[in-house]
């Protein structure tokens, strides 16, 4: 056991390296074997225990769950799954104010079920959704903000990478966790398109609702467009191909998911079958075989450095065990007085601070391995908590001043005169509702624990 001095010189010593550049898998292995080595005072010890914990952690089948994933995700992405989600949420909202708006969001929500990464979805609808929202007359903070706040969606809903990183740290059932995201991130969803609603109802004009508007979105003359008796049938050809292609991919999405769900398989195997499965539809629409290497590629260069992070995070996870920093945190805060839902909230507020500073996974290596422990002392249940907890990560990548995702958008975005200033402004409702459903799970923990216990 270390003395105090020690125990938090290893948690400085990781911030300062973070915070100074270093990658944050580097930072975490230098911190493990430092406070390794200030316990034992023998370097060959810190060698064989760095060994050890490589072989026990890169060994495990659980770490292919990633890489499979997002190879389902880029496999669909790629066929032009994006587009047709939105293509079709925009079909189904006509009816409704802000419906261009509301679309994004829905597609958002189904797209999540595809990727499950947020920086994915907000460079898809970006240069998707956006145009068409300013070609009808759409507020340029209005039409970025819709963007920008429904891509958190895919964090929240499963299969999301954020949450595999969570259960593979803390050893949660990756089933159960997935189900646990569904009713929040549901929730979320239904609460931004209750915002999108209102507000075009209120104020029309961030939605075009105008003369002038609505001059500016028709074709300048009969020559622009043909006849709609003309186009009408090769539109209704061109929406049932788009329909039958998304319920292929819904289909693929829920048997995946549900195998999981329902124990028929394991996570890793749901995974390779979902991947399989995404490989041939996306061959089916068109995919070249160029475009396949790439996507293999791409996904080895993105969970590559993933699962070292990983594994990093497994190193510094158990240091902190074996030196007591997690009892003596977990004793510090109790000592306050401040109760488990102040304990909660101080918690809450660390995510939402680094949220704005660091990205989501690199926030959860770092905090989880001690946040988790004392949470389950305290009594909150974990599923819940770790919804809750990305969440409110989810939210930081939304704040200023360094909010990832809207720079994603920002750099996104065809039109290059757009600010950032624009997009964090028109973010500020999806960011109160999503600190809302926060609110919400810590009340009412049942929101996300409802499905597991079936």
């Amino acid at each position: 056991m270390l003395g105090h001095f020690d125990m938090i010189a290893i948690v400085v010593v990781v911030l300062a390296l973070v915070f100074a550049g270093v990658h944050i898998a580097i930072a975490l292995g230098i911190t493990a074997a430092l406070g390794i080595y200030l316990m034992m005072g023998d370097i060959e010890v810190v060698r064989t225990f760095v060994a050890n914990t490589a072989y026990e952690a890169l060994r495990d089948y659980v770490f292919a769950v990633i890489p499979l994933f997002m190879l389902m995700g880029d496999f669909l992405a790629k066929c032009g799954a994006a587009r047709d989600l939105y293509t079709l949420g925009n079909r189904a909202t006509k009816w409704l104010p802000g419906r261009l708006a509301a679309a994004t969001i829905i597609a958002n929500a189904l797209f999540g079920f595809v990727t499950g990464v947020s920086i994915a979805a907000a460079a898809a609808f970006s240069r998707i959704a956006y145009p068409e929202m300013r070609r009808y007359g759409y507020r340029r903070d209005f039409a970025l903000g819709s963007v920008a706040g429904s891509a958190c969606l895919g964090m929240l809903i499963p299969p999301s990478v954020l949450m595999i990183v969570w259960c593979v740290l803390t050893e949660l059932s990756i089933g159960k966790m997935f189900l646990a995201g569904v009713i929040p991130g549901l929730l979320a969803a239904s609460g931004m398109v209750l915002y999108v609603v209102i507000a075009a109802k209120l104020k029309p004009e961030l939605v075009g609702e105008t003369h002038a508007s609505r001059l500016a979105a028709r074709p300048l003359s009969a020559a622009v467009t043909p006849p709609l008796s003309a186009s009408a049938p090769a539109d209704e050809e061109n929406i049932r191909a788009i329909l039958f292609s998304t319920l292929l991919v819904i289909a693929l999405i829920v048997g995946t998911l549900g195998a999981i769900w329902l124990g028929l398989c394991t996570p890793t195997e749901g995974a390779g079958i979902g991947a399989v499965g995404a490989l041939i539809l996306a061959v089916v629409k068109g995919i070249r075989p160029r475009e396949i290497w790439q996507v293999v590629l791409d996904v080895g260069r993105t969970s590559g450095p993933l699962l070292l992070l990983l594994f990093c995070a497994q190193l510094y996870s158990r240091v902190l065990s074996m030196t007591g920093f997690t009892e003596a945190a977990k004793n510090f805060l109790l000592a306050t007085g401040a109760g488990p839902w102040g304990i909660l909230a101080v918690m809450v507020g660390i995510w939402f601070v680094l949220g704005c500073l660091i990205d989501s996974i690199s926030i959860i290596l770092l905090t989880v391995p001690i946040f988790a422990p004392i949470a389950a002392a305290l009594g909150f249940d974990p599923l819940a908590f770790a919804i809750m907890g990305i969440l409110a990560i989810e939210t930081g990548l939304l704040t200023p001043p360094f909010g990832i995702l809207v720079f994603t958008v920002k750099a996104a975005v065809p039109d290059k005169s757009v600010t950032l200033a624009e997009i964090f402004r028109g973010a500020i409702p999806y960011w109160i509702v999503l600190l809302s459903v926060v609110a919400l799970l810590a009340i009412f923990p049942q929101i996300a624990t409802f499905l597991p216990r079936l």
